[in-house]
């Protein structure tokens, strides 16, 4: 076994262990907070919002998938190729207002909670998943495509059986940069009552207690970093598939 794979394994042991079992880990951070602070946060389950957290991000990420996906199958067929531009402008969105932006337009209408932070999310994640897409549809070799076309197979049939599986990898890579995107940015929702790991940074912030700006920075880094190494390790497999 590889050494990266071993260090990947011992992150996720030591991840878990920690998500399930946190006041174990007390020693640990204990030095970092001051004046008798506690130095583990116990106000809300580590692992409820660790989850809660999880939910959020894939919900929205599946949700920016269907949309982006959907307008990139649109604007790669013959009676959509008009409407690339604004298929452009709305993926662009989530791009031109900040995450923050779009919580403060939401909670007026949504009210607080998980609503808004779903919406900045969902936004946000437009962009990479619709151009990944887009790219994967459009730079197919033109061969494949009369392969397709001279087999007898229909414009839907072309799509679902050749298109989409052969443009699958880059269309997941432009999904693990939404998910990894979405991860940090999810803390924010905990501003709007969102129930994110943002909530434990956001303790320790306005007690000044260290220990538990560390913790909630900590689960959403290694998160991030073995979501993306997974993902990574499905394209890689994926693309030699369909190379074989």
């Amino acid at each position: 076994m590889k050494i990266g794979t071993l260090v990947r394994l011992g992150v996720l042991a030591l991840l878990v262990a920690f998500i399930v079992f946190p006041a174990g880990f007390e020693p640990v951070f204990a030095p970092l907070a001051r004046f008798g602070a506690p130095g583990i946060y116990t106000q809300t389950s580590i692992l409820s919002l660790t989850l809660s957290h999880l939910a959020i991000v894939m919900v929205a990420t599946g949700l920016a998938t269907v949309i982006a996906v959907g307008f990139a199958i649109i604007v790669t067929r013959p009676f959509g190729e008009e409407f690339l531009p604004l298929s452009r402008a709305v993926a662009n969105i989530g791009q031109t207002f900040p995450p923050v932006a779009v919580l403060a337009l939401a909670v007026p209408i949504l009210g607080f909670g998980t609503g808004p932070t779903l919406v900045a999310l969902f936004l946000y994640g437009l962009l990479p998943i619709f151009e990944n897409a887009l790219t994967g549809l459009t730079g197919l070799p033109a061969t494949v495509r009369e392969a397709a076309r001279a087999s007898g197979m229909t414009g839907w049939q072309r799509l679902i059986g050749v298109e989409l599986p052969l443009a699958f990898p880059v269309i997941l890579a432009g999904i693990r940069l939404s998910v990894v995107i979405s991860l940090s940015t999810a803390t924010i929702g905990s501003t709007v009552a969102a129930r994110t790991l943002g909530e434990v940074i956001i303790a320790g912030l306005v007690s000044g207690n260290t220990a538990f700006v560390l913790q909630g920075g900590l689960v959403v880094g290694a998160l991030a970093v073995l979501i993306h190494d997974a993902l990574v390790a499905v394209e890689t497999k994926l693309a030699g598939h369909i190379g074989r």
